[in-house]
């Protein structure tokens, strides 16, 4: 079942469009991810599905129905806010049953819910606490129970995780993507993390400048980039991609085989490596522990490969690469894959 569809759905503001004409499908029971850089539009969709944002053009449905025109209190929705939204003066369990209050929801119901939600999160031993008084990251279960308590069919949350330090946003993470699976929740989960995205999501949804570059599985978009945008955002040492004219790198007499029409060659630093005819100056390099970037140039092109963090490799020294033929991505004129 489509827990979000867009029809045809855009967003204008005077001259600016912060969404293009777009058509979407997110499946329900899945975790799934909009991702992009900064003004890309990612907030705006997700603001579209809550009701907080009227479109421009176009329809919106959640779990079948027309919501294009209801409230957001009538779209039987829950969102996370970055910055969590708890009332300063409010309890842990107040926060929590605000909402659950406001639709006067009866005590017992409201009660029942309560302690189902303090369980799962493990806040039971925190209900009468203040937000002044919990960490970030029990602030951030705070505001997720509160999503939760709702019993709302779809959950929506907007960078939830960016206000966390490295290593409570890694076991947030971990423990938001269990949470997800264990209730077979419908989660859309904005973030510009493409960590965030790759670890946790089922489905990613990359946006640029308002339109969609990829919907697709993380080791899809990954593996199978449908641009050259979509092949260099993705990856923690981005695609390398080299200019190819008439078969050969450009500017060189090397030749390297691709389809009819192809302009640019893109391979990932893993896949390069230093056992082939292809020769190159070594520029500098980089320890990260486990692994060691290599910085290269082929004739004027840069190249950077990815090697184990043990190796011994000097600048200026001459290499010779290779990979293997399934590893080349080919891009068009346009920027879009060929193969």
């Amino acid at each position: 079942m489509t827990a979000v569809e867009f029809k045809e759905v855009s967003k204008v503001w005077g001259k600016d469009t912060a969404l293009q004409p777009t058509d979407l499908n997110l499946e329900a029971g899945e975790f799934s991810v909009l991702l992009g850089p900064s003004g890309c539009g990612k907030t705006t969709t997700l603001r579209l599905i809550a009701g907080l944002e009227t479109p421009s053009a176009g329809q919106i449905h959640i779990f079948g129905d027309d919501v294009t025109h209801r409230s957001p209190a009538a779209r039987g929705v829950s969102m996370v806010f970055q910055n969590y939204a708890l009332f300063p003066h409010l309890s842990v369990t107040e926060n929590i049953a605000f909402g659950l209050k406001i639709r006067r929801t009866s005590s017992i119901d409201i009660e029942q819910r309560l302690s189902r939600v303090l369980n799962l999160l493990g806040l039971s031993a925190l209900r009468e606490r203040k937000p002044a008084e919990l960490s970030g990251g029990q602030q951030q279960r705070v505001a997720l129970a509160r999503a939760l308590v709702s019993d709302s069919k779809l959950c929506l949350m907007d960078e939830p995780l960016s206000n966390l330090d490295a290593k409570l946003r890694q076991s947030m993470r971990e423990e938001l993507r269990t949470l997800q699976q264990k209730l077979e929740l419908s989660l859309v989960y904005v973030t510009h993390d493409q960590t965030e995205a790759m670890s946790m999501a089922d489905r990613v949804v990359l946006l640029k400048d308002g339109k969609i570059e990829q919907v697709a599985s993380p080791s899809i978009i990954y593996q199978q980039p449908a641009s050259l945008f979509v092949a260099q955002f993705i990856g923690s040492t981005k695609m390398n991609v080299l200019p190819m004219n008439a078969g050969c790198l450009e500017g060189t007499d090397l030749e390297i085989a691709g389809p009819s029409g192809a302009t640019a060659l893109g391979i990932r630093p893993e896949d390069i490596a230093f056992d082939g005819d292809i020769e190159a100056l070594v520029t500098h390099t980089e320890f990260t522990g486990a692994d060691l970037l290599v910085h290269m140039q082929i004739g004027t092109h840069p190249i950077t490969a990815r090697a184990d963090g043990k190796a011994v490799i000097k600048p200026h020294a001459k290499v010779k690469l290779g990979w293997q033929h399934a590893s080349q991505h080919w891009f068009d004129n346009q920027g879009l894959r060929i193969s």
